[in-house]
């Protein structure tokens, strides 16, 4: 723990971090950490996957150390796009100061808020939060930002794709003007640049794995495959890497597919969940929590409920629908090869989106190595009745059981029920119906009593 300790880390804080099996700093933590802790502001350039969590978090828990419990109110403020991601970074936090009296909490949206206002009334030092129920409960009344002292924009460029832009500058509004603020963000699009000259003060930047390099220990592979067979292809690899592959994430782009991929594989016995935005906060908690514990092989995840993902022995990553923003890409593979280790990352990638994977090629400056050889290469028919068992409910389709119930009869000398017309007879179009002869139409019945009236034509019903 040495080298921690030349960064000027407490001795309490490296008691804590020695439990947790840290060793090594990462880069980000040798450049953050002491910056931070000499009362800079921080402008990072740092993907998922670096480490950054416990860069900013410890100068904010050490230097709050001296004042636990002296002032009333929240004293740093850490803004994160996703729930998942605020969970995470709560979660560190509780490791980080596990030697030190100061009280944190996580709110976020998607749960009912009684639980975090009351964690808000029993005093909180460090609060994490997602930009939309921060504001809710700002504007209840629950939540005062005047005493801020740290202040944390994490994922500055996730906030800008996922719209939360404009919340975070209602938030930044809110904050007192004498602070430390930390800043961190992926990628620097022009709107993030402003965002950030607009509230730091005179930052020392630092900046490792810029967003076009990817994990130097992912291995990284292209399978072309059809759409329709991808789910073929995922089966067959998951089958064939049982050992290899104890678990896996799997991309989608959309909430539907991510669903329609884990029905699949339970078909398949194997053990799926998603996570996507139209999960409950418990379901989603859940499936990350089982994930974890290896009691579901394979998290299937939508991009933006991905973030926060952050699990050191992953060691595969499939994108079943590879990404049409080329950063995003790179996010996911990040997934994988953290912490030290190697990883893998497989793209299925169908004909329409090989413009997505030249994008991608050309922000990672790196070709990525094709599989030429799979059951599955494009353009192979797949029987359906055979091949996809058990993804179809092989001899169950409509067809097939009008076979067997013919057959049944003729087994029991029995004909099947006549049809109802001639399977030559073809109907007139709706629109000429009216011009068939008047002996054609329906007869109406007669009465009982009486004599029948004349017939008289009459038009038919539309």
């Amino acid at each position: 723990m040495e080298h921690f300790i030349k960064l000027g880390i407490a001795p309490e804080i490296i008691e804590a971090l020695s439990a947790q099996g840290y060793t090594q700093p990462t880069p980000i933590q040798e450049q953050a950490i002491p910056a931070a802790l000499a009362q800079n502001d921080i402008l990072g350039t740092a993907q998922t996957g670096t480490g950054k969590t416990a860069a900013f978090s410890i100068p904010i828990i050490q230097q709050l150390m001296g004042d636990a419990g002296r002032t009333k109110g929240i004293k740093a403020l850490i803004l994160t796009p996703t729930r998942e991601l605020a969970l995470q970074i709560d979660e560190s936090i509780a490791s980080y100061a596990a030697n030190v009296r100061l009280k944190h909490a996580v709110i976020f949206g998607g749960v009912g808020q009684n639980p975090q206002v009351d964690a808000i009334k029993r005093g909180v030092d460090i609060m994490t939060a997602t930009p939309g129920r921060l504001l809710d409960l700002m504007q209840q009344g629950f939540i005062d930002l005047r005493n801020i002292q740290f202040f944390v924009l994490d994922e500055a460029d996730r906030m800008l794709d996922m719209g939360f832009i404009h919340d975070v500058k209602k938030v930044i509004a809110k904050l007192p003007t004498k602070r430390q603020t930390l800043f961190f963000s992926a990628t620097m699009p022009a709107e993030v640049v402003k965002l950030s000259q607009n509230i730091l003060v005179d930052p020392v930047r630092v900046s490792v794995a810029p967003v076009s390099t990817t994990a130097e220990k992912v291995s990284q592979s292209v399978y072309y495959v059809d759409q329709k067979n991808k789910r073929f292809l995922l089966r067959h690899l998951l089958d064939t890497s049982v050992e290899e592959i104890p678990s896996v994430l799997v991309f989608t782009r959309t909430k539907h597919g991510a669903d329609k991929v884990v029905k699949d594989l339970v078909k398949l016995n194997m053990t799926a969940q998603a996570i996507h935005g139209n999960k409950s906060q418990n379901a989603r908690q859940l499936a990350l929590s089982n994930f974890k514990s290896r009691i579901t092989r394979v998290l299937v995840a939508t991009d933006i409920a991905a973030r926060g993902i952050d699990i050191d022995e992953l060691t595969h990553v499939i994108n079943y629908e590879i990404p049409n923003i080329p950063e995003t890409y790179v996010h996911r593979i990040g997934r994988t090869g953290r912490a030290g280790n190697s990883g893998v990352a497989w793209s299925f990638v169908d004909r329409e989106e090989v413009p997505f994977l030249r994008d991608i090629q050309k922000l990672i400056k790196q070709d990525i190595p094709v599989v030429a050889e799979h059951p599955f290469l494009p353009g192979t028919h797949v029987a359906e009745a055979n091949d996809a068992k058990p993804f179809y409910n092989d001899g169950n389709n409509g067809n097939q059981r009008v076979a067997r119930k013919k057959e049944n009869l003729r087994k029991e000398g029995k004909s099947a029920a006549p049809a109802r017309r001639d399977s030559n007879f073809s109907a007139p179009a709706r629109n000429d119906r009216r011009d068939q002869p008047a002996n054609d139409a329906p007869k109406p019945k007669p009465k009982t009593e009486g004599p029948p009236k004349p017939f008289t034509r009459f038009k038919p019903r539309d």
